[in-house]
C-alpha cells in the first residue's frame, strides 16, 4: 500500500488529505516577522515593561530589579494552568494579531539569603500554601493587606493570598495605564484595551501595524527545583542526554490558582513553565505543528468545556506523548496525521480513565474530579472529532486563515493611513522643517557609522517610526537597541 493509499480504519479519512490540512493550518498559524514588525513587537515589548517599571513605583511592592518569563500563546491557550472566563475572550485578527502570557514576579524568593519552606501540608500535590511568617517586617508588611490569617493548631499564620494579590495587581496596573493613556506621548504604542480576568490581566498594544495581547499573571518566582518534583527527575524522559538537567531545573513559579478542593483564599498551584520553554525546543517540528492543529480543533470543539478540560491539559498531553513515543518518529511529515488522530485519542483515554498526571508532578491528577455524566458529555464531543477529524482540521483552518486576512486588512489600512500622513504637505509649508530633518538624519547616520565600527561583519538596520521620527531603532543580528 502506498502512502496515497492510507486510510484512517475508523474514521474513513485519507491520510494524505489529513496530512495536507494539517500543513495548510501550519502556514497559516505560522506567523514569521519581517523588520517591520520585528520593531513593532518589540517596541511593544518594551512599553509593557515600562507600564510594569510604573507598576513598581506605585507602592514599592514589586522587586526593583525583576526577572520577567515571556511566553508564546494567551492564558487562554494553556500557556498556564489557571482559570480563565472564557466569555470575555478576545478573538484573533479582530482585536489583537499576536498574544502572549507574562509571567510577572511579585516576590522572588531565591534573592533571600534564607530557605523558603512550602506549606503542603493543607494541599493536594502540586499546589501550596506560602506563609510570610519567615519573611522581615518589611515584607510582611508590605504585602499584609493581601494575606490572609489562618490560625492552625493554636498557632496563627499570614499566608499570601492569590485573589487579593490579583486583585491589587490589577488595580494597580490599571491605574497605571488609565494615567499613561491620558498622558499619551507621540510614538508610544497606543494601549488599546485594558481587561481583569480573576487571575490574569489581559492589555492590548497597538503599534505601527501589528497589535499584540499581553496577558500578565502576578506569580511567585523560585530558583532550583521543589522536593515535590524530585520524582520526575528519576523517571526516563525524551530530553534525557539532549539537554543537561540543570537547565531543566532552574527554577519554578507558585501561580494564582487553586484545586478542585483547595482554599481559594490561601492555595497557589506550581508552576513549571521556565522548564517547559526549554524542554519545548527539543520537540520535533512536524509534531509541534500536529500539536498546534490538534489544540485548535480540540478548544474549537470543547468551546464552553474548556474550564473543565483546560487547554493546559493538551499540553500535557504532548510531553507525555514525546516521552512515550519515539522522536525520529514524531519527526516524520509522513507520521504527521497518525500523532494528530493519537492526540485525540489520548484525550479520549484520559476521560474515560479520568486521569491526566500533571507532567512534572505526576500524583496530581488534573482530571480526578470529573464525575460519570461530565465524561459522558465530554466522551460524546472528542467522539464527533474522531469520526471526522479532517472536517474539524479544515473548519481550523477557515478560522485561521479569517484571523489572518483581518490581521493583513487592519496592516494594510493602518499602512495606507501612514503613507497618506506622510505626503500631506504641512500647514506652513515644508521649509521650517528641512534643518532639523537635515541635523536628525546626520545623528542617526553618525550612530550607524559608529556600530559599523563596533559590530564588524553584523547585519545592521534603522527603523523610523513614521510617527515620532526622533526615535530610531537599531537592529544589530536581529536584536534590537
Amino acid at each position: 500500500m502506498t502512502d496515497m493509499d492510507r486510510v484512517d480504519f475508523r474514521s474513513g479519512c485519507d491520510m494524505k488529505s489529513l496530512e495536507n490540512l494539517v500543513n495548510v493550518f501550519d502556514e497559516y498559524d505560522r506567523h514569521e516577522f519581517d523588520d517591520c514588525m520585528a520593531m513593532e513587537v518589540h517596541s511593544m515589548k518594551e512599553h509593557i515593561f515600562n507600564i510594569l517599571g510604573d507598576v513598581q513605583k506605585a507602592d514599592g511592592k514589586l522587586p526593583v530589579a525583576n526577572e520577567y518569563l515571556l511566553l508564546s500563546g494567551g492564558s487562554r491557550d494553556g500557556t498556564l494552568d489557571v482559570e480563565v472566563d472564557a466569555q470575555c475572550e478576545y478573538t484573533r485578527g479582530n482585536d489583537f494579531d499576536l498574544d502572549y502570557t507574562l509571567l510577572v514576579p511579585i516576590l522572588k524568593l531565591h534573592d533571600r539569603n534564607q530557605p523558603v519552606v512550602l506549606d503542603m501540608r493543607h494541599s493536594t500535590p502540586c499546589h501550596s500554601w506560602l506563609s510570610l511568617r519567615l519573611f522581615d517586617d518589611d515584607t510582611v508588611m508590605k504585602w499584609e493587606s493581601c494575606c490572609c490569617i489562618v490560625e492552625h493548631q493554636n498557632e496563627k499564620n499570614h499566608y499570601l493570598s492569590p485573589p487579593k494579590v490579583c486583585q491589587w495587581f490589577s488595580e494597580t496596573v490599571t491605574q497605571v495605564v488609565q494615567s499613561m493613556q491620558k498622558s499619551h506621548r507621540q510614538g508610544d504604542p497606543l494601549i488599546t484595551e485594558i481587561h481583569s480576568n480573576g487571575s490574569v490581566t489581559t492589555i492590548i498594544l497597538a503599534y505601527g501595524g501589528t497589535r499584540i495581547m499581553y496577558d500578565l499573571v502576578p506569580v511567585i518566582s523560585f530558583r532550583g527545583w521543589p522536593a515535590v518534583a524530585m520524582g520526575w527527575l528519576t523517571e526516563n524522559h525524551y530530553w534525557d542526554g539532549i539537554i543537561p538537567e540543570e537547565e531543566v531545573i532552574t527554577g519554578f513559579h507558585l501561580v494564582p490558582a487553586c484545586s478542585t478542593v483547595g482554599r481559594k483564599d490561601v492555595e497557589w498551584r506550581l508552576s513549571f513553565s521556565r522548564s517547559e520553554v526549554q524542554l519545548k525546543r527539543f520537540i520535533p517540528e512536524a509534531f509541534m505543528k500536529t500539536f498546534y492543529a490538534f489544540k485548535a480543533i480540540m478548544n474549537r470543539a470543547l468551546g464552553r468545556h474548556t474550564k473543565i478540560v483546560k487547554p493546559y491539559i493538551l499540553r500535557a498531553l504532548l510531553l507525555w506523548a514525546c516521552d512515550r513515543v519515539k522522536l525520529q518518529c514524531l519527526a516524520s511529515d509522513d507520521n504527521v496525521p497518525d500523532t494528530l488522530l493519537g492526540l485525540i485519542d489520548d484525550v479520549l483515554q484520559c476521560l474515560l480513565s479520568r486521569s491526566c498526571p500533571n507532567y512534572f508532578i505526576p500524583q496530581y491528577n488534573m482530571l480526578s474530579h470529573l464525575d460519570d455524566q461530565t465524561v459522558l458529555k465530554l466522551c460524546q464531543v472528542v467522539l464527533m472529532v474522531r469520526s471526522d477529524p479532517a472536517e474539524h482540521v479544515r473548519n481550523a483552518v477557515d478560522q485561521v486563515k479569517a484571523a489572518r486576512e483581518m490581521t493583513k486588512e487592519y496592516r494594510d489600512n493602518n499602512l495606507k493611513r501612514r503613507t497618506s500622513l506622510h505626503n500631506k504637505p504641512a500647514q506652513n509649508g515644508v521649509g521650517g522643517k528641512v534643518g532639523s530633518n537635515s541635523r536628525q538624519e546626520m545623528d542617526i547616520a553618525e550612530r550607524m557609522r559608529k556600530l559599523v565600527d563596533e559590530n564588524p561583519g553584523k547585519s545592521i538596520s534603522v527603523f523610523l517610526n513614521p510617527e515620532d521620527g526622533s526615535t530610531p531603532h537599531f537592529r544589530i543580528d536581529g536584536k534590537f537597541y
